[in-house]
């Protein structure tokens, strides 16, 4: 499996201070453990083969000449393998010492990098052993009867995969190193360090960490000295973090007594999207001549990858936050932000009332619910919110009673209009058999009703609110020129998957007791758009999720086409991932058959939307987030989903 993942790892030995033989051990210990699990890349701590807290012995020659051997046998023992390995080391050049990072793979140096900023605090006054290396001469060196590269501005470059090196210090300066390792290609980042523990220190280290990586939208990869180095007045704690612009992926613990390896994977191809749509990351290229240093560029082979799924976790539900208290902060974010589009539009057109169609089911709910809302903001009263009720062939008793208990709990103006005979008068018209229940059968209605939707509201000088959500534009789930249209469409920028939950947000802390029941029990509801008939037992027959697919399925294949511009395979095996147990790998190709057909060939209703707020990443509106041809072919996309 390749699918742009590289399998890294941090890892945190054991280690005795001035002991290179036993800290080296450990080390091709920690290798050959990383080897078994597939790992690519391996960083470990700052100065890991001396140990960081040596203090004046690194002015014993012994030390240096010891730690250089110990690395001549790293060399020796891991010239078979393929992984990619980082360790810390004092390296003597131009009569100076330097705190370096080394750089090998199948027993060859690849560089060594010398550390530029020094620290000078108390406890660690670097500048009485090592050197910057502003202050080097040499830009290459002899290490273990090797010439290799010897200053910061390198890169190890294999096809899409680009790395570099941070030098603990190196993230706590205003512009870090690897900030400019990002900007002349680099998409992952290792820091090798040795950051001792005092209170607080942890979660801001982990926030610049995180932040690095979202800024550079690179791969950061952590890895700080364990509790070997505790002595005299320090103590370390073996802090490790894997993070991939700005999300942690995986993480030590901290003050273990056991070695530990911590190991993910980087998604390459992610971040390369990332930059790419983002114009701004390079404009900087250029801007001032700090910028514009000259890079050297060694190449490396990367192992293949051997493994057949990652360890890192794959969320199901992208639009969904997993922590409660994070949902509820986004479902509040989001419905403030429906609310403040449609106050902004009301205001704008002078409209005196807002006209909804309500069936009682989701989306409808929402769109009230931010009507609602939006009037109350207003200071307009709720009567000018005009709720109509349009029972059709196949509307049932529950959702036209919750329709109804809805808008009289909410206190807006109520208006039933069946539309049975007008939809039978223009079958007649058009001669078409009522008993025929095919897609002129069911548009009929979907579009009888929005006539009158645009006809109450030119009638009473309002807007028709619009209800169809994020999903169901990127389905095409929608009669075109019936549900398909409005005046303003408050719900286009909600996931289908996120809609339900900000109605239960809204039930929970919104609404009175009585809207409360109402509500959940629209939430219990099937979706269903209701237009052919009911069962015998007079309830829902037809809905939605057995014709077009599971939503929460559809929403994740959207996610990750639009916001990383992944290909078939990999959202495939990405969403096998995700749900696995619950949907087998023959129904998820079904659905992504699907998905693909239709999403491909509905571009023309969303070419034409009305204005609807943005509220995420994702949107699908023609004007600025999705320019899509409206009949582009989907052909590349379908065969690799058939060769699946």
């Amino acid at each position: 499996m390749d699918l742009g993942y590289i399998r890294v790892a941090a890892a945190v030995p054991h280690l005795k201070v001035a002991d290179c033989k036993y800290n080296t051990k450990r080390i091709i210990y920690l290798i050959n453990e990383a080897v078994k699990n597939d790992v690519q890349m391996i960083a470990f701590p700052e100065l890991s083969i001396t140990g960081y807290t040596c203090g004046d012995l690194f002015h014993q020659q012994l030390l240096i000449e010891t730690a250089e051997d110990q690395l001549k046998e790293i060399l020796d023992i891991t010239h078979n393998t393929e992984i990619v390995i980082m360790v810390g080391i004092p390296v003597k050049a131009d009569n100076q010492l330097f705190n370096c990072v080394v750089v090998l793979q199948g027993g060859k140096i690849l560089a060594a990098i010398p550390k530029t900023y020094i620290p000078n605090y108390s406890e660690f006054y670097e500048k009485r052993w090592f050197a910057s290396s502003a202050n080097a001469v040499s830009d290459s060196i002899c290490l273990c009867n090797q010439v290799v590269p010897f200053h910061t501005n390198i890169l190890f470059k294999d096809r899409d995969v680009c790395f570099g090196i941070d030098v603990c210090e190196d993230l706590w300066v205003p512009i870090p190193p690897s900030s400019f390792h990002c900007l002349h290609g680099a998409n992952i980042i290792f820091n090798l360090s040795a950051s001792n523990e005092v209170i607080g220190k942890n979660e801001y280290r982990k926030s610049l960490v995180m932040q690095q990586s979202a800024r550079c939208m690179s791969g950061y990869i952590y890895v700080s000295a364990g509790g070997g180095e505790s002595t005299t007045d320090v103590v370390f704690a073996g802090h490790a973090l894997i993070t991939e612009n700005g999300s942690a992926l995986a993480e030590s613990q901290r003050f273990s007594q056991e070695e530990q390896l911590i190991i993910s994977e980087i998604d390459v191809d992610r971040l390369n999207a990332d930059r790419q749509k983002s114009t701004s990351f390079m404009g900087l290229m250029g801007s001032h001549d700090n910028l514009n240093k000259h890079y050297q560029y060694i190449p490396f082979r990367l192992k293949k990858s051997t493994f057949t799924h990652i360890l890192r976790t794959v969320d199901p539900y992208p639009f969904v936050p997993q922590n409660d208290l994070e949902r509820d902060q986004r479902c509040e974010e989001i419905f403030s932000i429906q609310v403040s589009g449609l106050l902004k539009r009301i205001s704008h057109t002078g409209s005196k009332c807002a006209v909804i169609g309500i069936s009682g089911g989701l989306d409808s709910t929402l769109a009230l619910l931010v009507a609602v809302r939006t009037f109350d903001a207003l200071n307009m009263p709720r009567k000018n919110i005009i709720g109509i009720t349009m029972p059709g062939f196949g509307t049932t008793g529950r959702t036209y009673n919750n329709a109804l208990d809805l808008m009289k709990s909410l206190g807006v103006t109520i208006k039933e209009i069946n539309i049975k005979d007008a939809c039978m008068q223009h079958f007649k018209d058009i001669e078409h058999n009522p008993e025929k229940h095919d897609v002129t059968y069911e548009n009929t209605q979907a579009r009888e009703r929005t006539q009158i939707l645009m006809d109450i509201a030119n009638k009473e000088n309002g807007l028709v609110i619009g209800t169809g959500d994020l999903s169901e534009l990127a389905l095409g789930w929608a009669t075109y020129n019936g549900d398909h249209m409005s005046m303003y469409a408050v719900n286009s920028g909600v996931p289908k998957t996120l809609v339900r939950f900000l109605v239960k947000w809204v039930a929970e802390n919104l609404v009175n007791e009585r809207s409360k029941n109402t509500l959940l029990d629209i939430l219990d509801t099937p979706v269903s758009p209701e237009l052919l008939p009911a069962n015998d037992k007079g309830e829902i027959d037809q809905k939605t999720e057995d014709i077009v697919g599971p939503y929460e399925l559809h929403d994740f294949f959207l996610y990750n086409l639009v916001r990383f511009g992944f290909r078939p395979a990999k959202i495939y095996f990405l969403a096998q991932t995700a749900f696995s147990g619950k949907y087998p790998a023959e129904v998820i190709k079904k659905w992504l058959k699907i998905f693909y057909r239709r999403f491909f060939t509905q571009q023309f209703k969303r070419s034409c939307l009305p204005d609807g707020p943005k509220v995420g990443s994702i949107n699908l509106s023609p004007r600025g987030d999705w320019r899509m041809p409206s009949d582009a072919s989907y052909r590349l996309w379908m065969d690799e989903v058939e060769d699946l």
